[in-house]
Parts: structure tokens; C-alpha cells; sequence
């Protein structure tokens, strides 16, 4: 149970206290009256006394009474026979006490930490103290007990009367005919001889003192001065002490008599309230409260808020304060002073000390003497009840087979009664061990005699007398309570006492932490016959359940709904809604889907009758937010009564309907991007319908860094923000977007309707607000910033709900857009809290006006053949009224594309007609065909980076102007399907705004078919010194260049031609072509190769590329290749050495025509090939190689030293270059000398910069295979082993001598030649002498 004010012994005492009546005259009534109070209303606050009283018991031992509290009334007589159940005013009296109490706002609460549950709920329950009490003291009297009948009767006469004895003697008679006549059974009294204290009233701003005085003087000489009292009052005027406040202590004590009188006004006939705990609701909204609490209800239900709405007047009773029902025009005491007060206070001590207990202990007395003589056992029955009693416990009868429904009835002098008289007159002065005597007897005999009535009294005040002895010599005997409970219940059929000792009890055993007990107790009391004792009731045992040592937290929402569902029954709206709030607290979010519908349904349908709409909106939104559980029906309900309560706000409701995700909704800035038109294709750029891709987004800002490094000197600003022109969830939404003033701003917004019943949306609308930048709101959006604070719309619904067209509901309504930002995961805060970062994807900053610029493509290729040039159009136009300059483009293929000018574009007819990227020129062919050369500035290929600024005229593109630029296109050497993409860049001609550039992207998807497959290689010449014609005597390089038809005809490719090879190098050039084919054309079909073999000589060192073309065809042509940067330079030098000596870095460029039939109409392709060269000795291609998928490799756990670095002998092989010089045919006389010797000369070349060490060894033999074809049988002569050095580039001539014996064919190709550099250990033979055979022929003369 909840806390209480009182504690359980102050409670207890306070239910049975004496009783006290009043008869007064019409003139004292009259001097009260004043006061605006009767004489009893007059007395109330000060009935509890301040001081200790005494009095003896039958054993002559003196008990002490604190804090007794007596009970003031007025006499009412009722000839009205005693009912078992209180009446219906009695019920609305209950009923209206407990509307009047409501929980205060700011109230104490308790917070409750149980498992994971964090409750908040009111820590005290006024209003079930404030029903507990009123219903004790609108007990009816009953004959079985006299605990609540009156002990002593008060007559009151003003001392104004006349004879005021003649008026004590008439209210005496009157006091003894209601008592005595046998007319009335209400009131009760005590015992026959009532105690009769007589009360003279003196008002002293009207009558004289001097002889109120006299007539009390001749009372106490009549009546005694123990038995009568002056009580001088009024004493106050109102010309004095105007201003003096006076405290009102009667109010909160006549808040319960004006409820009563209220209430005692209604007629008996009214159908208001037909049944104690209904509600004031018309007929179908009471049917569908009565349901099951945890039925929900249908569609077809009456119990709507249409209805709702249409409630009776009187339900706004429930919203009175307890001011306005304290009623009563006027304050009370107004004539009465401090000093007043003080001489009640002081009448009510001497009325009880010298009257009420003096009579109480001689009834006492009396009582115990005759029962002692009755029985003849002993003086004092407090002695014999020890020997009695002193023994084992007496087992007492069954109940379970009563002989009656309560049994017999006794008479009033019967000995039983006497000795229930005497325990109750024990117990009313505190004397509660021979009050447990008594009880405890009589509960003997009644039982005894199957008096179950008289029995379950006995039962009950003895387990209370129990209770209250000091130090506990018992424990409180809880079954007895027990079996009183269930003998009012099931024999007796009397709830009211059932009731009050279930109050008794449950407080009992709470204040002994028997909570679990206390709870079952109450929820048996619950019956259908009282809800609101039900209610009160199921809440105090949800009270017990959340107040136990383990909470049970579940039993305590379970029984808090079912108390607002008897609260709802009994009319008592507010406290229905606070119980279902508390419940609330428990279900919410832990998966209860379904009693969390039921639970905000009802709080949502309270509070709309209690007229909180914006409390019912919020308990509506729960049912509809989330996926829901319900059927398609009870959904159609629940949004019907969500609409209505949405329909009758004032302002614009926020609606939680369709569902939104936030966190899916994309922002994109800018205009949309145009399509097609016509034969103009236009950028692709960024749109909706687009996906977002986190490494295309990279692949974008790599590009755009590319860009604004270029336009800033190479320089990354440290400001610079990646352009992102659509905003979601993945990108980076820390900064406010930048978007311009007058461009849209365009938010698609995902929505999710999670019920099963159909809605409409209609005009919807972005509702935006914004904050300007400057102090004064202006106008001028173009020096302004603007940011959207909010972004909200609005939404219209039609419910359809099995196609009924007369579901019909339109609300309009909006929704907040709220994106959440991504969870913080850097900190330990962060890490150990929920915390998200900012997510400003909504809150642009809006700029002044920047250019805007849109691109088409003419005649933009969709397949190339792999290497074709290709020329198309491109279009720049500026839609924007600002002027815009610095067009830059990047590219992730930059070597795709290039633009040209009307200055460099052909102009030649037919260039012009064949569309031809290259310019024919005219020259004399010359012989052998030897290469012309071109020398070619550095800066025309000194391209660092792919940003390429586009040459418009001007380099500014003015407001609404268009320029169109040609754009070459070069097919990818690789086949497939190439994606490749724009990036455009430009600027304003205004610096200084927040956006310094903007961006357009295009992507491209080009199809590469096969052309020509390129293959080349290059060795060092053998030529001899005398017959190079370079003039340092370097014989050069034999470039080898192998060309195969690889298309497989599917572009109706007919045949290639190659029309030139042409070479790009600082070092190198193609000198002549030596093909001993002596083509003039070379044509080549599918599948079909041609081998080309040039002289590769080293240039002369100038300032400048050299760039040779050699003619092929018939005609000469000059490419526009470009060249690759030089190699690095490695760290080690003799790896430098070694690199340098076979270094090529020659780029060979091949020209090709292709002839193409399509639609019967021959079309020619043009096009070229680039192998780089870079290293004699190894080939290079046009294609490609396709990465192969490495195998798995097994892992090792074991670390390894690395490797240590040598240099393979094959570089080193090629620092040195050896020609053997000789005749080819020598004829010499073996019959005149068998010996011939043949002069050769062997001439070494150092091919590198570097000094070398050689060694030369003659006495080497061969036996490679290609020596042992021919005669070995000869020798060298003369000295057989040589050391030289050369130094770098130098030339050596030896002159060596060779002997024959016989004649034949000779290798000479047999010395051995090995080199080092200067300075290191290893010495590597030369591969020269494998090369190519030196053959020499021998005749006989």
C-alpha cells in the first residue's frame, strides 16, 4: 500500500472513538449560527485532546489514554431499518470525495530502480485516506457492536433564554423519548443511562455576563459541577481589530459535510447514477467502458469519441478544486478570537477528563460486577480471563455450516452483549489487553452459539486489540481477521464491515512488511458490486506488489490497469488516467505491443474527455508510429479516433503518419540535368536517380583536388570542401551545404505507411524558415545567407478502410524532419554513452547568385576501335546571369581525349572532308628511305598532371553565351568497355564568395574494339666503326616492329594500312628503314602480320625533342605523339651506370587508315598505335597485359632476411660491344705453307660512362651448337690473353691473328671478352660472341 499520513496506530484509534451527541436550542444554534457553524461543526477541530487522561479498571490499576480524539454530532433520527450496504447517498458522497481529491502537480514521487525498470509514481494516495476515512464515519450503526454508538449527549441552551433550566429539562425529555420511545433506530445509544452534560452558551457581544454567570451557578448546584460547563464565545466585534486574520481551522474538517450536503440534495429518482461506481457517460460510452480492461475495442463500436465528445455536463464536476467544494458563503469563526478558541478547546479537555471518561470507567465497573455475579466465578473478570485464558488456546467451531445466514439474534440485556459492551468500552479508552479479554470471550459464546454476525465483530476487534497492546505480548492473530473477512463476505453478506476490516487488516500487515499478504487480501475485496472500492482497492494492492523487499514490477502496471479500468467505471476519469499513465511506465517498449495499444489507447480516449488533446495526440501517436500488431479493423479504429482528435485542434498537428526515414532523406542542389536534345548529348552530371558510391565519390574529390590544385599554383587550399551536389546518409553532412539563391533545392523524402489500412497523400509542401545573415532583415537575397532551420510539410489523409467511402476523414497536418547524425565513436565518453554527431544535411547556407554552366556532346562516339582518332564537338553554354571563367577539365583517362582550336583544326578539302586529324604535306622522297627529323620544344609535352584548361575565346564565357570546341577522341588501347569520366571546373569572375568554384561531372561509357596489335624490340647494332654514320661512331640500335591484324571483322573493318611509323625521344631516333621487303604500302588483313626492321641511332644533343618520321607509304605524314618523362634516377650508382648503358626510352608511334564498310558505304578510320621502348633487349606492346590472378600463397611465420641485391650479368653483359672485322673469303697455298694465318681485327666499344676493366681470353674452344656446324680446327696466335681499360665511350682497335691448317669454313666468333667497372670485385663475360656467327671461308690455292 502507499504511504500513509497517519501511522497504523493513529489510524487504527481514530476509526473507533467515543461517540458523542448534540441536541441543542433554537436560540444556541442561533449564537453558533454567527459563526457560520452549528454547535457540533463549532467543536470538530478541537475534539482531539492535547493532554493525558486516566481512568481505573475493574482491578482498581490506572490506565493512561493519549491522544483520544472524541466524535461530535448532531442528532439525526431515521426510523430507517439498519441495511448491510451503505446508501446511495452515502455511495456519492464516497463517489465525490474522491473526485475532489486529485494528485497535486509537483506532488512528492517516489522513483523506483527495479531490475532494469526506473518507475515514477506518486508516493501517497490522498484520496484513498481521504475515502478510507469518510467511509468509516458514514458506517452506519449496527446492533452486533456498539463501538459507534453514542456514550453521552450535549444539550446546549444560550444563556439569553428566559428560565434556561425549563430549556435543559425539555431537551433532557427530548434526548430520552428518541432514546427510549423504541420510534427510532437511529441514533444508537450506548448504554440506557446516556451520560447527559449540560452546555450553557454565553455570547458576550449580546447577553449579560453577570447572569449567564448566575444560572451557571444554579446549573452546578442542579446538575453538579462535573456535569455541566459556560462557554463564553463571540467575543469578537467587528469595529475592533478589523484587520486581525484569524485562522480557520473548520474548513478542511466542512469539506465533507458540504459534499454531503451536495449530495443529500440530488433526487433518489435521478438515473444520473444507477449503480454506485458507474460513470456519468451516456449509455454506449458506459457499455464500452465496462468491457474487459484489456479488451480493445472495434470498429463497430458505439463507444467512440464522437460520442465521447457529447458527455454529460455534470462529468466537468470532475475538474472542480477542493475550494469550490468547500462551499459555504462566508468564512467561519468570524466571531470568535484566539481567545475563543482557547475556551473551546479548554470546554471539550473538562467535558472529557471530568465527564465522558469518569462515566466510561464506572459503566465499566458496573458492566464488570454484573457479569461477575451472572457467572459466580470470580470479583473481577480481568482476573478470571487470566485463568481462563492462561492455558492452551480453546479450538474454536467451525463456520463452514452456520445455522442462519448471520445466525441468532440477541437480546440487548443479554450476557453475550455485555461483555461485547465492555470490550468495547475497553477499547474506545486504550485499554486494549482487557479489551482483547472480552473480545476474546464473547467470540467464544458467539460462535458457540452460531451467532456469526456477533462472532466475525468479536474476531475482528480482537485481532485489532492485539495489535494495539504496548510490547506486543502476541503476534497479531492475522486469521482472524481472515475468518471475520469471510464470514461478513459469504455468511453474512455485509461488504461494508467486509470492507472496513479489510482496511484494518491490509494496513496491519503492511506496517509489519507483509505486503505480499496485504495485496491478496485487498484484490479478494474487489466484486463488481463497487468499482470504486475496487479501484481503490486494485490500486493499493499494485501499491504492495512495487513496495515489497523484490518489486514485482509486472503485478504492479497489471493491477494499476485494472484499477484505471474500475476507475473509468466509476466515473472517475482523472484517477483512471493516472493509473494507466503509471502502467505505462512498465509496458512501454519492452515488446507488449499489444497492452501498449490498449494502454495508450485509453490514456489517449481519458484524456480527450478530461479536454487534454494535446495529451491524447501524444498517446495516439504511440498506437500508430510503430509496426503494429493489430488487424486491419482495430487499426481502421484506432486511426479513426486519432483523426477526430486531430480534427478538433486548433493549430497545425504534428502527424506521425506515414512514417518517415529520416535518416534515407537526400538533398540535392542545383537544377536538374537536361536531357537529350536532338543530336546534343548533355552531361551527365549528378541527379536522384542516381546511386551513391563511396568510391566513386573519392574517385570525384581526387579529381576535384586535381583541379583546384591546378587553379591555385599547385597549392590544396586549406579550406578547400569537396562539391556535393546530392546529400544522404553517407556522405559527409558535418558542414552546412552551400547552395545559391534562386537555384532549388530539391529533398526526396521516404515515407512508410506501417499500418494495414490504406492512406492518401495530398499537397504536399515543403515548409522551410530562415535566419538572415545581416542585423536588419532585407530583401536582397543576393547579399543575404539564409538557414533552414526546420523543414517540415504537410500532409493530407484518406482513410480507406475495406473501400467504405464513408471512412472518409481529412486532416491536414505536418511532420518534422529530424535527421540524426552518426553515433560518436572516438572518446571514452562517447564510447560508453549514446551519443550522435550533427547531421546539417538540411541546414544550407545560401550564397550570393554563381555562374552556372551546362555541356553538350555532338557526334560523341559510343564504339572506337582501339587507337582510332575520332573527332566530336563539345559545348559550353552559361545559363546564369554571372559570367564565369577558368574552364578546366580533368579526366580519369586523360590520354582519351584533347581539344582542338579553329587555328589548329584542318582546313585543307580534303582533311576537311575525310574529317582527318592530320595535315598531308608534300615532299621529295628521298632515297633509301631515311627519316627527316623535326625538333620539337619540351613545353609541348611537358603535360604534369591530366588538368587540361579548355581555350575558349577570352578564356570568360558571358551570361546566357555558347561556345563550341572540337574535341578529339583516341580510342583505348585495351578492348572492352572503358567508363570514363569529366570533371569540368569553373569559376566566377567576382572572387570572394563562400563558393569558389563549381563543377560539372560526365560520364562516358566508350566500347573498344581490336585494331592492330603492335610488338617491338631493339638490340645493339654489330656494324662496324667505319660504316656507322654517326659521327661519334656509335653503330646504334636495330629496332624490330612486329604488326598483326587482330580485328576480327566485327565492325566491318575491311583492311589496315600502315601509313608511318614515326619515333618521339630525347636520346634516340629512327634513322632509316631497312626492311629488305622494300614495301611502299603495307596492308594488312584480319589475322595478317608485318615485320618492320629500323636503324635506331642516338640524336645530337639539342635543346629539344627530336622527332623523326620515316615514310612507309607513299606519302609523308608527322604525328603529334607525345613523349613520356624521363626515367628516375636510381640511388645506387653503379645500378645507374648499369640502367644508363642499355637505357632506350624510344617511343615508337605507328599510323594507321582503316577501311571500314557500313550501310555499303566505305568509311576510313584513322588512327595510331604508341609502343614505348624503354630497355634494349626487351619487348614492349601496344596492348596491354591483362593482370593474372596470383595463386595462393602459402604463409610464412618465419621472418627472413631479405635478399641481398646483385646485379644480374646480364646488364653488366652489355657494358661492352665487340666487332670482329676480317675477309670474308681467304685463299691461301696449304701446298707451299700448311700453315695460314689471317689478320683480324677485334674492335671493343664502351657502351657506357663509366671506365672499364677488360679481359680478353683467345684460348677458349666453343661447342655451342651453332659453332660446331663449321670447321673449329683453328687457332690463335700470338698472345692469347689481353688486360685493357677503356675509358667511357671509348673505342678499341685490336689486331689479332688467326691460324689455319686446312681449308673450310671458320667461326672466328670465339674469344671470350669480359668486363667490370673500374673499381669493382666481379668480372661478367659479354654476350657478344653467341650473337651472330663470325664466319670466314678458307680456299686452297
Amino acid at each position: 500500500m502507499a504511504q500513509c499520513v497517519q501511522s497504523v496506530q493513529e489510524f487504527v484509534q481514530d476509526s473507533f472513538v467515543p461517540m458523542v451527541a448534540v441536541l441543542c436550542s433554537e436560540e444556541a444554534e442561533r449564537v453558533t449560527r454567527k459563526n457560520n457553524l452549528n454547535f457540533a461543526e463549532l467543536l470538530r477541530p478541537f475534539c482531539r485532546l492535547t493532554s493525558e487522561g486516566h481512568i481505573r479498571d475493574p482491578n482498581n490499576q490506572v490506565q493512561v489514554v493519549k491522544n483520544l480524539r472524541i466524535c461530535v454530532n448532531n442528532v439525526v433520527i431515521s426510523p430507517n431499518t439498519v441495511s448491510a450496504a451503505l446508501s446511495p447517498s452515502q455511495c456519492r458522497l464516497l463517489n465525490e470525495v474522491v473526485l475532489s481529491c486529485q494528485p497535486q502537480e509537483g506532488a512528492v514521487t517516489n522513483v523506483i530502480t527495479a531490475g532494469d525498470y526506473d518507475l515514477n509514481f506518486s508516493a501517497t494516495t490522498p484520496w484513498f485516506e481521504t475515502y478510507r476515512e469518510n467511509f468509516l464515519q458514514s458506517m452506519p450503526a449496527s446492533d452486533h457492536e456498539f463501538l459507534n454508538h453514542y456514550l453521552a449527549c450535549l444539550l446546549v441552551v444560550s444563556s439569553t433564554e428566559t428560565v434556561p433550566v425549563e430549556h435543559f429539562l425539555k431537551l433532557s425529555q427530548e434526548q430520552h423519548r428518541i432514546q427510549h420511545s423504541g420510534e427510532y433506530t437511529n441514533p444508537k445509544w450506548f448504554i440506557p443511562n446516556t451520560l447527559k452534560y449540560y452546555v450553557l452558551l454565553h455570547d458576550m457581544s449580546e447577553g449579560d455576563e453577570q447572569r449567564a454567570d448566575a444560572v451557571y451557578e444554579d446549573m452546578k448546584q442542579r446538575y453538579g459541577s462535573q456535569g455541566c460547563y459556560l462557554l463564553k464565545m463571540n467575543s469578537r466585534t467587528f469595529s475592533a481589530e478589523e484587520d486581525e486574520q484569524i485562522p480557520d481551522p473548520w474548513s478542511q474538517y466542512l469539506q465533507r459535510s458540504n459534499l454531503h450536503n451536495q449530495v443529500s440534495t440530488v433526487p433518489k429518482t435521478s438515473s444520473t447514477l444507477t449503480k454506485f461506481g458507474h460513470c456519468f457517460l451516456p449509455d454506449g460510452v458506459s457499455n464500452s467502458l465496462e468491457n474487459h480492461p484489456l479488451q480493445l475495442e472495434t470498429a463497430s463500436s458505439s463507444g467512440t469519441l464522437h460520442t465521447l465528445s457529447a458527455v454529460n455536463a455534470d462529468l466537468k464536476k470532475g475538474a472542480r478544486d477542493p475550494e469550490t467544494l468547500a462551499g459555504g458563503a462566508g468564512s467561519h469563526g468570524a466571531c470568535l478570537t484566539l481567545n475563543d478558541h482557547d475556551h473551546i478547546r479548554q470546554f471539550i479537555q473538562e467535558f472529557t477528563f471530568r465527564g465522558l471518561l469518569p462515566h466510561i470507567e464506572k459503566n465499566i465497573r458496573q458492566l464488570n460486577d454484573q457479569l461477575v455475579s451472572r457467572k459466580g466465578l470470580s470479583r473481577s473478570l480481568f482476573t478470571a480471563t487470566k485463568k481462563w485464558f492462561g492455558g492452551g488456546k480453546v479450538p474454536e467451531k467451525s463456520i463452514s455450516e452456520p445455522k442462519s445466514t448471520c445466525g441468532l439474534l440477541y437480546p440487548p440485556e443479554a450476557p453475550e452483549l455485555q461483555i461485547r459492551k465492555m470490550a468495547d468500552l475497553c477499547f474506545l479508552v486504550q485499554h486494549y489487553e482487557l479489551a482483547y479479554s472480552c473480545y476474546h470471550t464473547a467470540k467464544k459464546d458467539f460462535l458457540s452459539d452460531q451467532a456469526m454476525l456477533y462472532a466475525a465483530g468479536a474476531l475482528e476487534m480482537a485481532a485489532v486489540s492485539a495489535f494495539l497492546q504496548a510490547g506486543a505480548p502476541r503476534p497479531y492473530p492475522a486469521h482472524y481477521m481472515d475468518t471475520a473477512i469471510q464470514t461478513y463476505r459469504d455468511v453474512c453478506k455485509n461488504m461494508v464491515l467486509a470492507e472496513r476490516c479489510a482496511l484494518l487488516s491490509a494496513e496491519i500487515l503492511k506496517s509489519q512488511g507483509k505486503y505480499s499478504e496485504a495485496a491478496t487480501l485487498l484484490i479478494k475485496m474487489t466484486s463488481e458490486d463497487s468499482d470504486l472500492r475496487s479501484a481503490l482497492l486494485l490500486e493499493q494492492a499494485a501499491h504492495c506488489f512495487i513496495n515489497m523487499r523484490n518489486p514485482m514490477v509486472r503485478k504492479f502496471a497489471f493491477h494499476m490497469i485494472l484499477a484505471g479500468h474500475r476507475f473509468s467505471k466509476a466515473g472517475q476519469r482523472r484517477h483512471a488516467l493516472r493509473c494507466y499513465c503509471q502502467a505505462m511506465q512498465v509496458y512501454k517498449e519492452r515488446g507488449w505491443s499489444l497492452a501498449e495499444d490498449h494502454i495508450n489507447f485509453t490514456i489517449g480516449r481519458q484524456s480527450f474527455t478530461l479536454r487534454q488533446p494535446e495529451n491524447a495526440v501524444i498517446a495516439f501517436r504511440q498506437i500508430l508510429t510503430n509496426d503494429s500488431r493489430q488487424t486491419a479493423t482495430q487499426q481502421g479504429a484506432f486511426l479513426r479516433e486519432y483523426l477526430y482528435v486531430y480534427k478538433v485542434t486548433i493549430s497545425l498537428p504534428q502527424l506521425p503518419l506515414p512514417y518517415i526515414h529520416s535518416s534515407a532523406t537526400r538533398v540535392y542542389f542545383g537544377h536538374e540535368r537536361r536531357l537529350a536534345q536532338g543530336e546534343k548529348q548533355a552531361a551527365t552530371h549528378v541527379s536522384l536517380d542516381q546511386e551513391y558510391d563511396q568510391d566513386l565519390a573519392a574517385m570525384w574529390c581526387h579529381l576535384e583536388e586535381q583541379l583546384v590544385a591546378a587553379a591555385n599554383r599547385g597549392i590544396v587550399p586549406v579550406n578547400f570542401q569537396t562539391t556535393q551536389c546530392c546529400l544522404n546518409s553517407q556522405t559527409d553532412n558535418l558542414r552546412h551545404p552551400l547552395a545559391v539563391v534562386e537555384e532549388p533545392i530539391i529533398v526526396e523524402v521516404t515515407f512508410r505507411n506501417p499500418l494495414k489500412v490504406s492512406l492518401s497523400l495530398s499537397n504536399l509542401s515543403l515548409v522551410w524558415r530562415f535566419t538572415a545573415d545581416c542585423a536588419s532583415p532585407s530583401k536582397e537575397k543576393t547579399t543575404e545567407e539564409f538557414c533552414f532551420a526546420t523543414l517540415t510539410h504537410s500532409v493530407d489523409f484518406f482513410l480507406s478502410t475495406d473501400q467504405q467511402t464513408s471512412d472518409l476523414m481529412v486532416v491536414r497536418g505536418r511532420q518534422e524532419l529530424k535527421i540524426r547524425g552518426p553515433r560518436l565513436n572516438q572518446t571514452k565518453e562517447d564510447k560508453m554513452s549514446v551519443r550522435h554527431g550533427p547531421d546539417l544535411r538540411l541546414d544550407p547556407i545560401i550564397t550570393p547568385p554563381m555562374p552556372l554552366m551546362e555541356v553538350f556532346f555532338l557526334q560523341f562516339p559510343t564504339a572506337l576501335l582501339c587507337g582510332e582518332i575520332r573527332k566530336a564537338y563539345v559545348e559550353f553554354c552559361n545559363v546564369s546571369s554571372v559570367a564565369l571563367c577558368g574552364l578546366r577539365v580533368v579526366s580519369t583517362h586523360p590520354d582519351f581525349f584533347t581539344f582542338g582550336s579553329q587555328a589548329t583544326t584542318p582546313l585543307s578539302p580534303t582533311s576537311a572532308e575525310n574529317c582527318s586529324a592530320y595535315k598531308t604535306l608534300a615532299t621529295a622522297p628521298e632515297p633509301g628511305l631515311v627519316a627527316s627529323e623535326i625538333l620539337v620544344s619540351a613545353e609541348d609535352f611537358s603535360q604534369s598532371s591530366g588538368v587540361m584548361e579548355i581555350p575558349i575565346d577570352g578564356c570568360t564565357l558571358q551570361p546566357g553565351e555558347s561556345t563550341q570546341l572540337p574535341l578529339w577522341l583516341r580510342g583505348p588501347d585495351q578492348e572492352g568497355v572503358h567508363e570514363i569520366n569529366f570533371l569540368f571546373y569553373y569559376e566566377s569572375t567576382s572572387k570572394g564568395n563562400k563558393i569558389s568554384h563549381r563543377v560539372l561531372r560526365h560520364t562516358v561509357f566508350i566500347c573498344a574494339s581490336r585494331s592492330l596489335s603492335v610488338q617491338a624490340s631493339a638490340c645493339r647494332s654489330s656494324v662496324p666503326l667505319h660504316h656507322s654514320l654517326d659521327d661519334k661512331g656509335d653503330g646504334g640500335a636495330m629496332v624490330f616492329i612486329d604488326v598483326e591484324n587482330i580485328n576480327t571483322s566485327e565492325a566491318g573493318v575491311r583492311e589496315f594500312h600502315i601509313v608511318q611509323v614515326s619515333s618521339s625521344s630525347q636520346h634516340w631516333r629512327l634513322h632509316k628503314c631497312i626492311n629488305p621487303a622494300k614495301d611502299k604500302d603495307c596492308k594488312l588483313i584480319s589475322r595478317e602480320r608485318a615485320k618492320l626492321c629500323f636503324r635506331a641511332t642516338r640524336c645530337k644533343p639539342h635543346q629539344g625533342i627530336s622527332h623523326r618520321k620515316i615514310d612507309v607509304a607513299s606519302s609523308r605524314t608527322s604525328s603529334s605523339s607525345k613523349k613520356q618523362g624521363p626515367t628516375e634516377n636510381r640511388a645506387s650508382a653503379i645500378a645507374n651506370i648499369v640502367k644508363k648503358c642499355n637505357e632506350l626510352d624510344l617511343n615508337i608511334i605507328v599510323i594507321w587508315k582503316a577501311y571500314v564498310v557500313e550501310d555499303n558505304k566505305q568509311l576510313i578510320l584513322e588512327g595510331q598505335l604508341h609502343v614505348a621502348l624503354q630497355t634494349i633487349g626487351k619487348e614492349a606492346s601496344s596492348l596491354t597485359p591483362r593482370e593474372e590472378t596470383q595463386e595462393m600463397v602459402l604463409l610464412k611465420f618465419k621472418s627472413e632476411f631479405p635478399p641481398i641485391v646483385v646485379l644480374p650479368p646480364a646488364e653488366l653483359s652489355q657494358l661492352i660491344k665487340t666487332n670482329l672485322h676480317y675477309p670474308e673469303t681467304y685463299t691461301h697455298p696449304f701446298v707451299q705453307d700448311s700453315l695460314c694465318v689471317v689478320p683480324v681485327t677485334l674492335t671493343l666499344s664502351n657502351c657506357s660512362l663509366a671506365q672499364v676493366d677488360v679481359i680478353i681470353d683467345l684460348r677458349h674452344k666453343s661447342t655451342s651448337p651453332e659453332s660446331m656446324e663449321v670447321h673449329s680446327s683453328f687457332t690463335w696466335v700470338g698472345q692469347t690473353q689481353y688486360k685493357l681499360q677503356l675509358k667511357p665511350q671509348e673505342v678499341l682497335c685490336l689486331t689479332l691473328r688467326a691460324c689455319f691448317l686446312q681449308a673450310g669454313v671458320y667461326n672466328l666468333n670465339t674469344p671470350r671478352v669480359f668486363a667490370k667497372p673500374t673499381g669493382q670485385g666481379a668480372m661478367c663475360e659479354t654476350s657478344q660472341q653467341t650473337s651472330i656467327p663470325a664466319l670466314i671461308i678458307i680456299n686452297n690455292a
